[in-house]
């Protein structure tokens, strides 16, 4: 038997790396990022608050400025706390880490299709996914959910708001539904990381439900690169979950980088407002063309459905223009492929190559 063998779990041998295709070169629409660069000014005025970081001292552990500025800036209910981490995996990690009883088998609960980092984290962490398909619409599938919360008693339930890779807007009443059912059983996560574009937010319900927690990042704000995300729930649940945070999980870096940024969310709101219309436009693009179903979408993607996505999925490779081929996550994905909305040119280029993809004969 190998070294590997006798170390590494079989699960984990069993398992591909995240992959993320090289992009040098490409139009970059795979990834959801914010296509913007900060404004000059702004680069000018970071790169300067940035040199006087102390980079030969770790973080203050709290982080109390960074989280004093999230409350106030990112709509938090007064008098709740939020816990950061690097990027909402880590805080997806940190939940799992914490919940994964050793006295059971704990179980985590998702409707499919959904961001893969629920069941490999709870895989990692010792607990048992279970997922509930959506209906074809990508709507809850609420009989189906209310039974496997019944049989599986789950501690925790993740419901993207939207959802990704699908980009819909879960319908509010059923999120409440769900959440009611899960009250005296586990966890109730809303993963908000494109509420940017979706301007709606669970938020707001937090007092009501002590068994709520609300999960969101700034990447897709325009900060994929600095790695924040942060939860805010009871301080009941803050408190347990901090003690399995890892010390200094925020480098020192991005606390102030996130810091600064939020004293100019303005900027951030209006690039938000700006790929809201560009999605509508994009939408109804591709809408207009024969075969093409861009469904509705919430997010700062578009879900798009046609014949031989594959085939036109790899000649948009061959014009070096670079999206999500999704159509293998999922049944209900078949044929389909994601597109992150980019600039007003960004978008244009990716037209003109998606409609001489569309019409060439396979």
């Amino acid at each position: 038997m190998s070294l590997i063998e006798t170390i590494i779990r079989s699960d984990v041998r069993e398992r591909e790396a995240y992959h993320v295709p090289e992009s040098g070169g490409y139009l970059k629409l795979d990834a959801m990022e914010n296509p913007w660069p900060l404004p000059e000014v702004m680069q000018q005025q970071m790169g300067d608050r940035l040199s006087h970081v102390a980079l030969n001292r770790y973080p203050i552990p709290n982080y109390m400025e960074l989280k004093a500025k999230i409350r106030e800036k990112l709509g938090v209910p007064p008098g709740y706390d939020v816990i950061v981490g690097n990027g909402s995996d880590e805080l997806i990690a940190i939940v799992s880490t914490a919940c994964a009883r050793q006295d059971r088998r704990a179980k985590v609960l998702a409707p499919l299709p959904a961001f893969v980092m629920y069941a490999q984290s709870a895989q990692f962490a010792g607990m048992d996914f279970v997922g509930v398909p959506l209906k074809p619409d990508f709507s809850l599938d609420m009989e189906a959910m209310r039974e496997a919360i019944r049989v599986h008693q789950p501690s925790i339930l993740y419901l993207a708001y939207p959802n990704n890779p699908t980009g819909n807007l879960f319908d509010t009443e059923d999120m409440l539904a769900l959440i009611e059912a899960m009250k005296d059983t586990g966890l109730v996560i809303s993963d908000e990381a494109y509420q940017p574009f979706a301007q709606a937010s669970m938020m707001p319900y937090l007092p009501r439900y002590p068994n709520l927690a609300v999960m969101r990042t700034v990447s897709k704000l325009g900060l994929a690169g600095v790695r924040l995300g942060y939860m805010s729930a009871s301080q009941e649940l803050l408190t347990e979950f901090d003690k399995v945070r890892p010390p200094y999980n925020v480098n020192v870096l991005t606390e102030s980088a996130v810091t600064y940024a939020l004293d100019h969310l303005e900027v951030f709101n209006e690039q938000a407002a700006m790929l809201r219309a560009e999605r509508e436009m994009l939408s109804a693009a591709l809408n207009a063309l024969p075969g093409v179903q861009a469904l509705p979408s919430s997010a700062n993607f578009i879900l798009v459905r046609l014949e031989n996505a594959d085939a036109v999925f790899e000649k948009l490779l061959a014009r070096k223009v670079l999206i999500k081929n999704v159509g293998k996550m999922h049944p209900l994905l078949e044929n389909c492929l994601r597109i992150t909305i980019g600039t007003p040119e960004e978008n244009r280029q990716f037209l003109e190559s998606f409609r001489a993809c569309v019409a060439q004969p396979v």
